[in-house]
C-alpha cells in the first residue's frame, strides 16, 4: 500500500506502540527551500491513511517516535530546531517544544529504548546532542567530527552507548559517561550517510557511503571490514538492521532502489530489489512489531508499506 505526500519524502519511521504506524517527515522542494510537514499515517484495510499532520517553516529531515509515550513524536528540522508533538493535544498546543541549540540543519534523531526520556540528535554543524525530553537544554554536547553528522543512533544493548556517521568519511563510537569518542573508524573513502547497528549482536555496525557500497564492521576488529556489499548504483542514503533477524539488512539509494541483504550470505547476498520509486529512495524503516513489514519514502512524494516478501506498490 502506498500514499502520496504533498512534499518530498525524507524519513520513515515505525511507531513502537501502534501497529502500522508510520510517521512520514516531508520538506518541500526537495528540502532545499521551503516548508515541512510531519505526517502520521496508519495502515488499514484502506490503505495508508492520514491520522495527523503537523506544517513546520523549514523543512523536515528526520523524526523519531518516542519510546515513553505513543503519542510523541520528534521532527528534525532545517532551521537547526527540533520540534516535539503530541498527537492527543488539540492543534494550538503543537508543538509542545522546539529545542533550539543546533546552528545548522539537523539530519538525525534516534530515541534511547531504554533511557526513555533521552534521545539523540545529529547535525550539519558537526555535532551530536543528547537531549532529556523533560529538560528544555541539551544534556551533552559531543563535537568531534570535522564535517556534517548523517546519522547517530543508539546501541540496542547498551543504553549509554551510541554510533554516528560523518561527511568527515568516519565512523564514531562513543560512551555518555566519556568526554571523547572510544572509536573512530576511517569508515569509506567517500562520504558515511548511514550506519545502524545489529539488533542481536551489538559489535556489528553497518554503514553506507556516497560511494555506493555497504560495510559490515565488527567492533572487536574495526582495523577492516567484515564485508561489503555491493548493488547500488549511487549513494546508499539508509541502512537500517532487522529487529527479527540477526543477518538480514536493508538499504535504499539515490538509484531510486530499495534492498533487502543476507549478511550471513557473502557470495549471494542480496536477496530482493524493490524499485517502486521514481525518485531518490532516501527513508526506510523496519517495523518492530509486525515481523517483515517495510516503509520507505522519497523525493517522489510516495510512502510505501509493505511485507518483505512481497512486491511494494
Amino acid at each position: 500500500m502506498f500514499l502520496k505526500t504533498d512534499f518530498n519524502g525524507y524519513a520513515v519511521k515505525f511507531s513502537p506502540f501502534e501497529d502500522g504506524r508510520i510517521a512520514v517527515a516531508t520538506s518541500q522542494n526537495f528540502g532545499i527551500v521551503g516548508n515541512g510537514r510531519q505526517y502520521v499515517l496508519q495502515a488499514s484495510q484502506q490503505g495508508l491513511v492520514q491520522v495527523a499532520a503537523f506544517d513546520t517553516k523549514d523543512g523536515l529531515y528526520d523524526c523519531a517516535w518516542s519510546e515513553e509515550n505513543e503519542n510523541i513524536l520528534a521532527s528534525a528540522s532545517g532551521d537547526g530546531s527540533i520540534k516535539l508533538w503530541d498527537l492527543a493535544a488539540p492543534p494550538q498546543a503543537n508543538p509542545l517544544r522546539s529545542f533550539e541549540e543546533h546552528t545548522r540543519e539537523v539530519y538525525s534523531l534516534n530515541w534511547n529504548m531504554t533511557h526513555r526520556n533521552l534521545f539523540l540528535s545529529g547535525s550539519w554543524d558537526d555535532t551530536i546532542k543528547v537531549w532529556d525530553v523533560h529538560r528544555p537544554e541539551s544534556a551533552a554536547t559531543f563535537a568531534e567530527h570535522t564535517y556534517c553528522v548523517y546519522a547517530a543512533n543508539w546501541n540496542p544493548a547498551n543504553a549509554d552507548i551510541f554510533l554516528s556517521a560523518s561527511g568527515d568519511l568516519s565512523l564514531k563510537i562513543w560512551d555518555l559517561r566519556k568526554p571523547a569518542s572510544t572509536m573512530t573508524i576511517q569508515a569509506h573513502a567517500y562520504e558515511v550517510l548511514t550506519a545502524d547497528w545489529c539488533k542481536y549482536n551489538d559489535c556489528l555496525v553497518a554503514t553506507g557511503s556516497v560511494d555506493k557500497s555497504i560495510k559490515v564492521w565488527d567492533l572487536r576488529r574495526p582495523d577492516k571490514e567484515v564485508l561489503v556489499l555491493y548493488g547500488h548504483g549511487y549513494a546508499v542514503r539508509k541502512v537500517v538492521f532487522s529487529p527479527h533477524a540477526e543477518t538480514i539488512l536493508a538499504s535504499c539509494s539515490y538509484d531510486m532502489t530499495v534492498r533487502l541483504w543476507d549478511i550471513a550470505a557473502p557470495e549471494d547476498s542480496q536477496l530482493r530489489v524493490w524499485d517502486h520509486h521514481t525518485e531518490f529512495a532516501v527513508g526506510l524503516d523496519f517495523s518492530s512489531l509486525s515481523e517483515g513489514m517495510l516503509a520507505s519514502t522519497g523525493w517522489d512524494e510516495m510512502t510505501y508499506f509493505w511485507n518483505q516478501r512481497e512486491n511494494a506498490r
